[in-house]
């Protein structure tokens, strides 16, 4: 895949775009600062959202490469923010190797900071769309730099919300090829803890904002959530809202849990 296979468009808002400006990124244009400036005023707790989701991807990396698993699919990477999937990675295990996936061409163009790799180890980048799994699956770049008949953990964070179709069948395609062991990671949107549709301060008004400048997007309750890991054995605690996974004990303050407004869970195959 090459870099010109996608339009890169700076006039319209982009939801990696707004995620990096909400992470304090500088790598965003007028548009998506416009767009993520009406997102903040309807949901002002958006940026405690993604640096929350940032914070889940480390968690369930480390605890990935913890069980021992050396290769990584990370579809709908985003912009560069360190640490970045492959750093938390080979921290733990210098010789992981990683694949990032995206595609969005400014990710694109920031690709040689995620391709820095440990000298053990190897990073590679796909520029493809999340809702075309046989495209991924089948890249040369992906089949270059990870073995499918030894464990890969698919990480799938804040992405499949914007997905439009059927990401139960999409997972399913991604996960099917994958030698025992493999893991799925997801972290998802939802709309559980609105108080109801008009909540003045629900994660629904920001994402009608989305919605509004053209960006599909699809909350899903915890049973939803849950259902994308069918056939999949899941991982202790299940599906838990991010800041809380494998993270009992720690206390957060009241409406935290409507702040993050993120189911999060690992589910292995067996």
């Amino acid at each position: 895949m090459v870099a010109g296979s996608r339009e890169l468009r700076t006039d319209v808002p982009n939801s990696a775009r707004m995620y990096d400006y909400f992470l304090g990124g500088k790598d965003n244009y007028e548009a998506d600062r416009d767009a993520g400036d009406k997102a903040l005023a309807e949901f002002p707790a958006v940026r405690v959202t993604a640096q929350t989701n940032r914070e889940f991807m480390r968690t369930a990396t480390r605890y990935l490469a913890g069980e021992g698993v050396r290769q990584f699919l990370d579809i709908g990477t985003g912009i560069p923010t360190e640490p970045n999937l492959h750093q938390v990675a080979q921290g733990l295990a210098p010789e992981s190797r990683v694949v990032y996936v995206d595609n969005d061409p400014l990710v694109f163009s920031h690709a040689r900071a995620l391709l820095v790799s440990a000298e053990e180890g190897r990073t590679a980048f796909v520029l493809a769309d999340a809702g075309k799994p046989e495209e991924i699956l089948q890249a040369p770049e992906l089949l270059e730099t990870l073995d499918l008949s030894q464990p890969v953990a698919v990480s799938l964070m804040a992405v499949l919300h914007f997905v439009p179709g059927d990401v139960h069948e999409i997972v399913r395609t991604l996960m099917e090829p994958l030698a025992k062991g493999s893991y799925l990671a997801v972290s998802h949107v939802t709309t559980d803890f609105d108080a109801g549709p008009d909540d003045p301060e629900g994660m629904a008004r920001l994402l009608q904002v989305y919605i509004d400048r053209g960006i599909p997007v699809q909350p899903r309750t915890r049973d939803a959530v849950e259902r994308l890991f069918d056939g999949l054995e899941l991982v202790e605690p299940g599906v838990e809202m991010i800041h809380r996974w494998r993270n009992p004990d720690e206390e957060f303050p009241p409406g935290h849990d409507k702040n993050v407004s993120l189911y999060g869970a690992v589910g292995k195959k067996v």
